[in-house]
């Protein structure tokens, strides 16, 4: 029997590769609108980042984000990330 493929993607903060269901999609729709994408099939440029405090907090600082999705990202983006990485430690 063969094994099933794990699509793997890189965290824009720490740079590891992990499976991609592990980390959270932040997407810039064709609009120019930069959101969370929760079901990861949104249409538009995707980034992943680990749902650690730790990785948000060097992406943020690195501007990393920004430069993935090549546009300016709003505070209220970084309120939403920080909401979801809480929501999924507990």
């Amino acid at each position: 029997m063969r094994k099933k493929h794990v699509p793997m993607r890189t965290c824009v903060g720490c740079r590891l590769t992990r499976p991609k269901r592990e980390l959270v999609r932040v997407v810039r729709d064709p609009e120019g609108k930069v959101s969370l994408d929760v079901t990861g099939k949104r249409s538009g440029r995707g980034v992943y980042i680990c749902p650690t405090e730790e990785c948000l907090e060097k992406a943020v600082k690195g501007r990393q984000l920004e430069r993935s999705l090549e546009t300016k990202i709003g505070e209220d983006v970084f309120v939403d990330l920080k909401r979801v990485l809480d929501e999924q430690s507990l």
